[in-house]
């Protein structure tokens, strides 16, 4: 980012000679099966993950978080395509159609309410009735994908992808506190504002965003 030209070769001596740093490997899935269709609204995005204004298309989805006790808690979160920023995060001890409206609610306040395409899966969270006359209520039309097809909806698949791999992964945390806190900081600080993303030349989805 600051001109410096350094080889593959000398960077990994770098990190692994003198800092003592091991690159974080980020595991393939296994193949997916497509599930039963149970679809209420059309693709509308046909995996072209490029907008060219932010505000226009929103992605969003859940993620399971594990604690040492071996109890679950779960994320749902909201990026925004034009510069992959976090525009909202939220944590719960349950899955449900609440978590998924309160962090559209988020989004949208922090956001001024614009009018919006909102793309996720079709988990019965987003299909229930309470969430599709919340998103009517507030003009965000809904784009789902292909059942059991989350390249559909790969953008948020990264997302949680790199929180895993670069936040909840390497730590355990002792606390619920502890671990919302962790997650929270990681959306709103390490990735919108501190780590570089190679979808905006490898500008933080701030700074992109702040250029729009």
């Amino acid at each position: 980012r600051y001109g410096y030209e350094i080889s593959d070769t000398t960077m990994h001596k770098y990190m692994n000679k003198q800092l003592n740093l091991c690159a974080i490997i980020m595991h393939s899935k296994p193949g997916y099966k497509a599930g039963k269709k149970n679809k209420i609204f059309d693709n509308l995005l046909n995996q072209k993950f490029t907008v060219d204004c932010k505000n226009k298309v929103w992605c969003t989805d859940f993620t399971y978080m594990r604690q040492p006790n071996g109890k679950f808690r779960y994320n749902c979160s909201i990026i925004d395509l034009y510069d992959r920023s976090a525009v909202a995060s939220l944590n719960s001890d349950c899955i449900n159609t609440d978590l998924a409206i309160n962090t559209l609610k988020t989004a949208l306040k922090k956001e001024k309410h614009p009018k919006v395409i909102l793309h996720s899966d079709q988990g019965s969270q987003f299909t229930s009735k309470a969430f599709v006359e919340f998103c009517e209520s507030v003009n965000v039309t809904q784009s789902m994908s292909k059942a059991g097809y989350p390249y559909d909806n790969a953008p948020m698949e990264r997302y949680f992808n790199t929180l895993k791999n670069e936040c909840t992964n390497l730590y355990e945390f002792e606390t619920e506190k502890a671990l919302y806190q962790k997650v929270e900081e990681f959306a709103y600080v390490d990735y919108n504002h501190v780590r570089p993303h190679s979808f905006n030349d490898y500008r933080t989805p701030y700074e992109a965003r702040m250029a729009a």
